[in-house]
This record gives structure tokens, C-alpha cells and sequence, in this order.
């Protein structure tokens, strides 16, 4: 039926085949306008499954554009997030939403977002970016339609890398099990994921035998041939008592030549010149108003600026980052450092590094490249966070300094048992990098944003818990942890360039927390700071301490200086690369010689703010003195799509929010003079 009228049952429109081939391709041109808009995406594995979300959206699936809540409608869920510009263009072309608007793609505040949110768009059913949960969320939803008596039908698209997760296998036997005959699973088997071949990284085949051991009804079909892709799919509503599994063959990249079975175009975006050049091959240079489209995502975007700039605290001049003619600063994304470390130190016959999928971007690959012998010691795990984090416990009990990694997100959440059990019950030796942590992952939104792992991470026995500043940082502490530090390990890192203000001098001990004292304005901004050993630091009787952790340590540091700039006001600020354990000697003297502590976090605040404050309230030799507390963080809510620096405003982290937090706390600091040395109360303490 497809498009239908859900009030009166008449259908709307009914496409051919050719009309579904030509919708098709014209949904891969707007993909390539959306994602050069964006800027960033993923361009391969939306041009692989188009064909079919064309045929869903147009065709097959029973919906209602004008009543997206339609309770007989059929489902779609998209377990392969990172293809939502597919699935926003689906609704597009079914009347969900207006097409131009597409062009708005992970930018700030749009409802299309980088992996799809179903509060955010009618027409999403489920939001999903974490791979493997969908086809259990079909279970779910398939079981509920058997209870309330519905005949709607459930479809889940999933990629072939994605069966590398166990959830899925547990999902696939439990579909089996209740013979659920609503629920129509699609792998796009396009054959690569972004460290390369499938069957290089994790085979997963044969795919078609293995669901048919679960009780699966399994098709076999060219994904990109619409009338096959039709066919079975009609022919997948009418099977009884069994679930339905097609499997589509494809290309990845398809119908733009120099994308066509690329691994590299998995997490990529084509730039003009390309966006050109692609829709020149797929016929389209002339039937898509390609600079209308782009011209609307500009407008788009210097409103979400302008409305940004009107938000963020104002002083005397503006003290962004690199925006004067002194205290420049250089940007490295801090991933670089935990690689180099790897590439150093991994000629340490131990070391044994655990592959999770995503290994060029965080880096954990600097083991092997360029070093062929090193290859025996690289386990390439897949998509599978909870098996590789109980394998490496395995490495471990044997011996080895095991060492895995993914985002943040996936590092410290989805296999949290398994670190729990596994390696912290055991107080086994396992280095754990949760990358790209933070608001400053950007326009992959939400599900990519680790705002909660510190809070887990902290939790457990025996866990240590590492968040460096900088590239330079980094590199010392993987160090250490690889090498020294005998345990359970968690390091933490940011995927977004950020600035440099340490280097190989810089002290760096574990637990041990730096003081960084402003000295002067200087051409460099990291030269005109002074960085010791908390331990070794004399009371220069400052107004204010602001205690900070990994990115936000360069943010705490603007601060101090605006403050300094614009108040006079003197800081000491606190790096705080190690959460656990806590230097709580450093936060005492803080707090007690300054009489104001702000936390400043890039994550729900209470992973660095309540440690600070259980450090202060139970500390012996602050009762009686007034401390002054603040807290800058993610306030409870969740990610957002959007550039890394829109982000850190949005979210109000950035050294202009501190330095305003600064000025509310001092303004009760002055009203009532706060004395380390006075062990009687003189005010009411805030704190």
C-alpha cells in the first residue's frame, strides 16, 4: 500500500519501478548536497542502501506523511544510525518533512540530527547511533504488536559490519524463538566498515545460514535493483510464523565512481569540487538547485551563529581563542598523543593492541603502521566493545598489556559489565581509551557523546581514571598507564583539535595535580603560563581557584587570563588529569588559600565537581572555613549535533562561561573576606 491515507485507507501515491529508480537517484544527489553542507557524514553507506529506502518510504511500507502516529502504520528502524541523511531523505520524498530542509543536516539545533532522534522529526520511529540495538528495539515493538492484535509489519536496516555486535545474535534468537513473522530485517551488505573489508576485520558470514539456524525466513538479492528489492520485499509481509531476513547486496559509495568501495568514505563528506563531480556522474548537475540548497544551509548557519554570539558572556574585547594579536596558541586533537605513545612504546613485546572499528580515528592503529612486525600483536575485534573488553582481561590474566579503544561512549557504557566483572574484579592490567569524549565530538550528535563515562569510570574498585589536557599530556600518560601502572586503567580523550599548553618539561605525575599560574600576556599563549607541581606550590594568596580536567584546562586558563584582563582578579588553576585517585592535598590548599573553587568539566557535572566538593566537605581542616563553590559542565541533557566550538558554547563550558562564574562567586567572596588562617565562620558558606 505505501503512502496511504490512514482516515480514509485510499492510497496517496503509488510509484513504479521507475519511478522509485529515479527517486532513488535523485535522493543520492540531495545526499551529497546535505552532507557537503554539513561537512562532515557518512557518504558511503547512504549512497548503499538508498535504492532501498526509496522503495520503503515510496512503496512498500504503510505510512501516513499527514499522520506520522498513525497506529496501523509499519515501522522502519534504522539500527545504522550514521545513515540518517537516507532516512531523512525518505521522509522527504514521502511528505514527512520538506526537502530543502534536509540541507540543515547536523548543523545546531536542526532536527536532523548526525544519527537520528525520533523526539526531534515525526517519522523517526526509534533514535538510534549505537550499533546493534535495533533489531532487539524490532523484537520489542514486534512482541507489542502481537499483544495489541496489530498486523503492522517491523522493519529493521542494519549494516553487515553491525553483526560483528552480540546484542544482535541475541535479538535474531529471540525473534526466532517467538516466531515473529512482523518483524522484516534488511542488512545492506555493502561489504566494508571503516577499518576495511568486512570479512579483513571480523567475517561475519555466512550470514544466511546462521538466521536460518534461528528460525529466519532468509532472501538473497541485488540491493540495487529495484525491482528485486520490491519484490522481496512484498514478498517478505506475506511469510508466516518466521521472521523475514533479506539480505542486499551493495556498494558502498554507489553511483559516484570514486566513492565505489572505499573504505575511506565510510565517515566522510565530499567538498564542493567532489559534490559536483558526483552529481555530474549520477545525471543530476542540472535537476538540483545545488547553490539554492547550499546558500539555504548558509543562512541556516549565520543564525545559529549570530544567536550564539548573543548568548555567550561579553567583556571589554573578545578573548576567543586566536582571535588578537598575542597569545596565539596551536591545536592538536589530543587522540594524536595516545597514538604516538602506542607507535613509541609498542615495541614492548607485551603490548597488545585490540581493534574496535574505528582505529584510524583514535589512533590506537599508530601501533602497527609502518611496522609490519608488530602485526602478530594487533587483534582486530570489530564492532564488538563487550568481547573485546573480556578478552582483554583474558590478555591480561596471561601476561600482556592489553590496550583497547572506541569512543567514549562505547568504551565506558555499552561493555561497562565487562569492565566491571571482567577486568576491575579481577584487577587485571588493561588500558581502556575512551576517545572522543565529550560535547567536542560534534555533529555526530548525541549517542557519539560521551557525557556519563567519568561517572561509571570513577565508580568502580581498582579502576584509575586519567583525562589529560593535551596531545602532549596524553602521550605522557598513555605512557605511563602502558608501561607503569599496574591495574585497571581508563584515559580519556577529546577527538576535536584543542590547544597546547604543556610540552615535554611540563611535570607530569600520576595523581598528582599541576598548579598553572598566569605570568604575563605574551605572543604565546602557553608560553605566558607557569605550570608546577601542585605539591611544590607556595600560596600566592590568588582570588580564585578554578580546578579543571582535560580540554577544559586550556578554557580554565582563558579564563584566568580574561579575569586577570578585565578584574584583576588572580587564579590558580588546578590540572586535574587524574580523577582517580584524586589529589585531594592540592584541593584542600586550593580551597582554603583562595576561599573560591569553580570545577570545570567537559561532561555532566559531578564527574570532576562532586569529587571536588566530597573532597571539601570531608575534609578535617576546612571545617570552619567559608568556601565558595561553582560548577561549570553539561547541565543533565543530553548532546546535540553541531560543530565542536558551536558545542562548547551551546553547552556553556567555554572560558567565558568560567570567568562569568568567576565574577558571580567573587562578588560574594568581597561582600564577606574569607580567611584560610580563621577557623571561626564569618559568613554563610556557599558550598
Amino acid at each position: 500500500m505505501a503512502l496511504t491515507d490512514s482516515s480514509s485507507g485510499r492510497i496517496l501515491r503509488d510509484y513504479t519501478i521507475e519511478e522509485l529508480r529515479d527517486a532513488a537517484n535523485l535522493m543520492r544527489g540531495y545526499d551529497l548536497v546535505a552532507l557537503c553542507a554539513a561537512g562532515s557524514g557518512h557518504a558511503g553507506g547512504t549512497l548503499s542502501i538508498m535504492d532501498i529506502a526509496a522503495a520503503l518510504y515510496l512503496k512498500v511500507a504503510n505510512h501516513d506523511p499527514r499522520n506520522p502516529d498513525w497506529k496501523d502504520r509499519d515501522r522502519i528502524i534504522w539500527s545504522t544510525g550514521h545513515k540518517a541523511p537516507s532516512l531523512y531523505l525518505g521522509l522527504a520524498f514521502a511528505g514527512f518533512c520538506g526537502l530543502e530542509d534536509v540541507v540543515t543536516l547536523r548543523k545546531l539545533g536542526s532536527p536532523f540530527q548526525g544519527h537520528p532522534h525520533w523526539l526531534k522529526l515525526p517519522g523517526v520511529e526509534v533514535s538510534t547511533g549505537s550499533l546493534g540495538q535495533g533489531l532487539s528495539i524490532a523484537v520489542g515493538m514486534g512482541l507489542a504488536a502481537k499483544m495489541n492484535n496489530r498486523r503492522h509489519k517491523i522493519f529493521c536496516i542494519m549494516g553487515d559490519g553491525e553483526q560483528q555486535e552480540g546484542q544482535v545474535w541475541e535479538a535474531a534468537m529471540e525473534a526466532g524463538h517467538y516466531h515473529l513473522d512482523n518483524v522484516i530485517a534488511i542488512i545492506d551488505c555493502n561489504r566494508l566498515q571503516i577499518d576495511g573489508w568486512v570479512r579483513d576485520v571480523m567475517t561475519v558470514e555466512p550470514l544466511a545460514a546462521k538466521y536460518a539456524s534461528f528460525g529466519w525466513d532468509v532472501l538473497r538479492i541485488d540491493g540495487h535493483d529495484m525491482e528485486q528489492i520490491v519484490d522481496s520485499l512484498e514478498q517478505a509481509r506475506s511469510v508466516t510464523r518466521r521472521p523475514v531476513l533479506i539480505l542486499a547486496d551493495t556498494v558502498k559509495g554507489k553511483g559516484v565512481s570514486f566513492m565505489e568501495d572505499q573504505a575511506n568514505w565510510h565517515g566522510k563528506s565530499p567538498n564542493h569540487d567532489e559534490l559536483m563531480k558526483g552529481l555530474n556522474e549520477l545525471g543530476l548537475s542540472e535537476r538540483i538547485p545545488v547553490q539554492h540548497l547550499l546558500d539555504r544551509a548558509k543562512h541556516y548557519q549565520d543564525e545559529i551563529d549570530r544567536k550564539l554570539e548573543a548568548a555567550i558572556p561579553r567583556f571589554s574585547r573578545d578573548y576567543w581563542w586566536n582571535a588578537g594579536d598575542s597569545m596565539k596558541v596551536k591545536m592538536e586533537p589530543t587522540r594524536k598523543g595516545f597514538g604516538q605513545s602506542l607507535a613509541e612504546n609498542g615495541c614492548d613485546e607485551r603490548v597488545v593492541c585490540l581493534g574496535l572499528d574505528i582505529s584510524g580515528s583514535i589512533t590506537i592503529s599508530d601501533f602497527y603502521s609502518g611496522k609490519p612486525e608488530r602485526r602478530k600483536r594487533w587483534i582486530s575485534m570489530g564492532i564488538a566493545e563487550q568481547s573485546a573488553t573480556a578478552a582483554a582481561a583474558g590478555l591480561a590474566k596471561e601476561g600482556k598489556l592489553p590496550v583497547l579503544g572506541t569512543y567514549a561512549t562505547f568504551a565506558a557504557a555499552r561493555n561497562l559489565d565487562q569492565i566491571r566483572t571482567s577486568v576491575c574484579y579481577g584487577n587485571f592490567n588493561v588500558l581502556i581509551a575512551g576517545a572522543h569524549g565529550g560535547v567536542s565530538v560534534g555533529p555526530d550528535g548525541a549517542t557519539h557523546q560521551a557525557l556519563e563515562d567519568l561517572f561509571a569510570m570513577q565508580g568502580l574498585p581498582n579502576m584509575s581514571v586519567v583525562v589529560p589536557c593535551d596531545i602532549v599530556e596524553t602521550r605522557k600518560a598513555t605512557t605511563y598507564l602502558l608501561l607503569q601502572h599496574k591495574g585497571p586503567k581508563y584515559i580519556r580523550f577529546a577527538r576535536e583539535a584543542t590547544p597546547i599548553v604543556t610540552d615535554d618539561k611540563t611535570p607530569f605525575v600520576f595523581g598528582k595535580a599541576n598548579v598553572i599560574r598566569l605570568r604575563r600576556e605574551d605572543p604565546g599563549f602557553a608560553e605566558a603560563f607557569e605550570t608546577v607541581l601542585a605539591s611544590s606550590y607556595k600560596n600566592e594568596h590568588e582570588d580564585l581557584s578554578i580546578v579543571a580536567c582535560g580540554p577544559m584546562v586550556p578554557e580554565a586558563m582563558r579564563a584566568a587570563y580574561i579575569l586577570n584582563e578585565e578584574f584583576g582578579y588572580e587564579t590558580r588553576v588546578l590540572n586535574l588529569h587524574t580523577l582517580k585517585p584524586i589529589d585531594m592535598e592540592s584541593i584542600i590548599r586550593a580551597a582554603g588559600e583562595t576561599g573560591v573553587v569553580i570545577t570545570a568539566e567537559e561532561h555532566q557535572i559531578g564527574a570532576l565537581a562532586w569529587r571536588v566538593s566530597g573532597v571539601l566537605t570531608e575534609s578535617s581542616e576546612l571545617y570552619g572555613v567559608p568556601v565558595i563553590t561553582g560548577a561549570i559542565g553539561v547541565k543533565d541533557r543530553f548532546g546535540d549535533s553541531g560543530a565542536p566550538w558551536e558545542l562548547i558554547k551551546e553547552f556553556e563550558v567555554s572560558a567565558e562561561h568560567i570567568a562569568q562564574k568567576a565574577v558571580e562567586l567573587m562578588r560574594i567572596k568581597r561582600s564577606k573576606p574569607l580567611h584560610y588562617e580563621e577557623t571561626v565562620l564569618t559568613g554563610q558558606t556557599v558550598g
